[in-house]
């Protein structure tokens, strides 16, 4: 029996309101010794993930490490975004053995996670694997996350995909949120987010929107 297609969107998509975003030590010592990534890149990737998840609504938990003894503030990208939003401070490399972050989750009860943050192999693989023993379906947007090598960040991301952790990319992030341009109370957010940390896609909506007036939605 034939397959019959419908014009339904897969499970595994990520919408708005199905996921929590937990966003991980983005924090000037942590940053110091990334190499993976150059820190401009690195600081437009977040702050695209950052706008992206407050505009759309989506369910955020920010986490530091020794902030005032050690790793210092959090990037402006991210609390700027999220004012209202309780920075929560561990001692735990692996955010999952903090029993404040997790008490948060537990709050906010989705079974869906996204992460994004600093080092890939050791503060992104440990509360992945640790999410994904426990039952929860996991994301790691690969481009929003950084560590002291690319063999340390390539080979974390590794592992976490043979576990199961499903990767994407920031840009990919939003525009998954978005998903329809004819979703028009989100389509001037999305491009204008898009136009500024969206790289040369970005500068293709500005040239197109400026010389022709175009619309994704037509």
């Amino acid at each position: 029996m034939a397959i019959k297609a419908t014009p339904t969107p897969g499970k595994r998509l990520v919408s708005p309101h199905d996921h929590t975003l937990i966003m991980i030590d983005f924090q000037s010592q942590m940053s110091f010794a990334t190499k993976s990534i150059d820190a401009v890149t690195l600081r437009n990737n977040v702050a695209l993930v950052s706008r992206a998840a407050a505009g759309f609504g989506v369910s955020t938990v920010l986490t530091t490490v020794a902030e005032k003894s050690f790793s210092g503030p959090m990037f402006e990208e991210i609390t700027s975004a999220f004012p209202e939003e309780k920075l929560l401070d561990r001692t735990s490399m692996n955010t999952w053995e903090d029993a404040a972050v997790v008490a948060r989750v537990s709050e906010i009860g989705k079974d869906r996670l996204v992460f994004a943050g600093l080092w890939t192999s050791v503060c992104i693989v440990g509360p992945t694997l640790s999410a994904l023993d426990q039952g929860y379906e996991v994301y790691v947007i690969a481009d929003a996350c950084g560590d002291v090598s690319d063999e340390a960040h390539e080979r974390a991301m590794q592992r976490m995909i043979q576990a199961g952790v499903q990767p994407m990319t920031s840009l990919q992030y939003m525009l998954e949120l978005q998903r329809d341009w004819a979703r028009t109370e989100t389509y001037e957010m999305t491009t204008g987010i898009a136009k500024k940390y969206g790289g040369a896609y970005g500068l293709g909506i500005i040239y197109a929107k400026s010389m022709f007036g175009a619309s994704e939605g037509h």
